[in-house]
Formats: structure tokens, sequence, C-alpha cells
């Protein structure tokens, strides 16, 4: 898998590449990054990447043909192992684009890779973006400086996914969203000490009954789900990846905090 980026500050990459368990899957080349300076391919003494907007306004416009170069040189450079290598998808980060989601990382977990353009400015002209750009995401209904924090998410969820990554080869099929937990919120987690701040460890997790951990834990699961993001209860209903136990639970369920819920 490789990931081809466009950027004007590729040296925002750098800490993320060298830190924290996901670098593993760059050491490894489970996950192979290329970083391309934009500016590299624009001509002149200034190497300009960007210029004013036809009819005015605020801000600067990325220019088409600095980035048409460099992704030319990026489909050069990238080996042909196969003929779907050919198509391997451009990606710009935008506010019009799909917001990125968890089935979406695992897409992408599982591709050949991408060619991830990042955006600064107003953007990009729309004449590149009709003529190259094949897919747009978004991380949410707000406007970042530039693409590399959005790039640099993608990849960090792609990474995490790959064997070998993580400590646990299962951790990850226990995270929100996960089908695992048919795109709940997880549950809350404790460990020592048992007493904090007067705050007990529940009682349950104490118990070494497995099978009562279980339906606790799923509880929680639930209990949060529908106080935070009662959307995702609404989607897992009409997939009918609710049971009648979960169902009855969700029916009599009080205003009791989620540390304090018990097996039912």
């Amino acid at each position: 898998m490789r990931f081809d980026v466009i950027t004007l500050f590729p040296e925002l990459f750098a800490p993320f590449l060298t830190s924290g368990i996901n670098r593993r899957a760059f050491e490894t080349g489970a996950v192979e990054l290329k970083l391309w300076q934009l500016r590299d391919y624009a001509d002149g003494t200034y190497r300009r990447v960007d210029d004013r907007p036809f009819g005015g306004g605020p801000g600067m416009v990325m220019l088409a043909e600095p980035l048409e170069k460099c992704l030319r040189s990026i489909r050069e450079d990238r080996p042909l192992q196969n003929d779907s290598e050919k198509s391997v998808p451009v990606v710009l980060f935008s506010p019009i684009g799909q917001t990125l989601n968890h089935s979406g990382v695992e897409a992408w977990s599982q591709s050949e890779g991408a060619i991830l353009i990042c955006g600064r400015y107003e953007g990009l002209d729309q004449r590149f973006i009709d003529a190259h750009v094949d897919v747009q995401i978004s991380l949410g209904d707000f406007v970042l400086s530039g693409g590399e924090i959005a790039a640099i998410a993608l990849l960090d969820a792609v990474a995490r996914l790959q064997p070998g990554v993580l400590n646990d080869e299962g951790s990850h099929q226990m995270d929100s969203f996960n089908p695992a937990l048919d795109g709940l919120l997880d549950c809350g987690h404790y460990t020592r000490p048992e007493v904090w701040n007067e705050v007990h460890v529940p009682p349950v997790l104490m118990s070494g009954h497995h099978a009562e951990i279980a339906v606790w834990r799923r509880q929680q699961s639930l209990v949060l789900t529908q106080k935070y993001r009662p959307d995702l209860i609404a989607r897992a209903r009409l997939a009918g990846q609710l049971s009648a136990k979960d169902e009855y639970f969700l029916s009599i369920l009080s205003d009791s905090k989620p540390s304090h819920a018990r097996p039912v």
C-alpha cells in the first residue's frame, strides 16, 4: 500500500512518521508514504503555486499547472504492479467531500493507496479538480488551514489497522464505530488503583465473571451511545444489529450514570 502526498509543508509529517505505535506501519513498509513538495513543480524564481482569483475576492487560489506537473511525476514514479495501479485515486480534502468514517477508513486500509492532495489558501483551481480529482473527503463541518492535518488523520487511521502495528492484534476490533460493536461507541475502561479520589472501579469488573463483564460492557456501550450518539442506535436498529436483550435494556434505561449500570 502506498500513499503519495502533495503538500507545501512536508515537514509537518515528520513527527507523525517517527512517533507512536503507528510508526511501525511506515518503518516496516506496511504503509509506504512519499511526500511531494509542490513548489518543486512551480516555475519562476519564487516558485509560485498560487494567484489571485478571477472575479476578485479574498485569498489566493492554487495554480493548476504545478499541481498537474506534480501529479504527472507521481504517476510516473508509482510502480505499475498490475492494472489497478493505473487507477489509484486522487484524493482532495475538501468541505464538499463525504465525511470520513470507520467504514471509509477500513476500505482505505485494504486498498492499494491513493494520491492525497493537501490544499491551502482558498482552494485549488476548479479546472484541476474537474480534470484530476476522483474522491473528496471531509473530516467534518469545520475549516482547517490546510489539508495536511486531514491527510495525517486518514493515514493514522489506516496505519493502525495494518497487521502487526498494534501490540494487541484484536484491540482495534473493540474500537468505537467498529462492526464488532455494531457501530456503537465503546464502553468506558478502568485500571489501577481500584479506588481513585474515593471512586471505586465498578464491582462487576473485579468479579472475574467474564460473561457478566461482557454483558456489562455491552450495556455501557448502549448507555453511552444512547446518551451521546442516539443516531448510531437508530442506525444499528435499522440494520437489525440490536438484540432483544439490547432493546429490553434500552427500554428500561434510567438516568443512572453509565459507571453504575448493572447487568440485567
